[in-house]
């Protein structure tokens, strides 16, 4: 059993441009190791059989959060989010970008037409932002993020950790 990747993994920073940021701009005065974060998340996917690039910037996921929504409701959520997750974190594509989203929407067999409606007119902007507002509630401030019980787990992990942390609650 892997990790699910139904989540929408992406950065909570809807203030960066469409055009992205670098990861030294995110993460500019705060002492981060970057390549040794990525290489840490490299090996836990690849320890997942998840795909995992070498990116270098974060793009706004706004606009593919809300149609992760639309695709949930035409029962194509978890081939969106897959599609999704692969393109962001192991092709590096600017989910930010109305092409790149039809492109996601088109590889899961989903309406691309009516997805470029949706991002137009922000059909689905309500619903994430109700999302947001209970995660902001729950003080998650970062994705993933797990609950149970009375613990809190972030970031991605391995089946045994997540397999303890649960453990610990029931």
């Amino acid at each position: 059993m892997g990790i699910n990747v139904s989540w929408m993994a992406f950065p909570l920073h809807p203030e960066t441009p469409e055009e992205g940021r670098t990861l030294e701009e995110l993460f500019a005065g705060r002492s981060y190791n970057i390549p040794e974060a990525l290489a840490q998340m490299k090996m836990v996917a690849e320890a997942e059989g998840l795909p995992f690039g070498n990116r270098t910037k974060t793009y706004n996921s706004r606009l593919a959060q809300e149609l992760a929504k639309w695709a949930e409701e035409q029962g194509h959520g978890d081939a969106f989010h897959q599609a999704a997750f692969r393109s962001y974190f192991a092709d590096g594509k600017n989910i930010a970008k109305t092409e790149n989203l039809l492109n996601i929407v088109d590889s899961v067999s989903l309406d691309t037409t009516e997805a470029k409606r949706v991002i137009e007119e922000r059909l689905y902007k309500e619903a994430v932002d109700a999302d947001w507002e209970r995660a902001r509630g729950l003080g998650i401030t970062a994705v993933p993020t797990f609950l149970f019980g009375k613990g809190r787990l972030v970031g991605a992990q391995p089946y045994e950790t997540l397999k303890q942390f649960v453990g610990q609650w029931i």
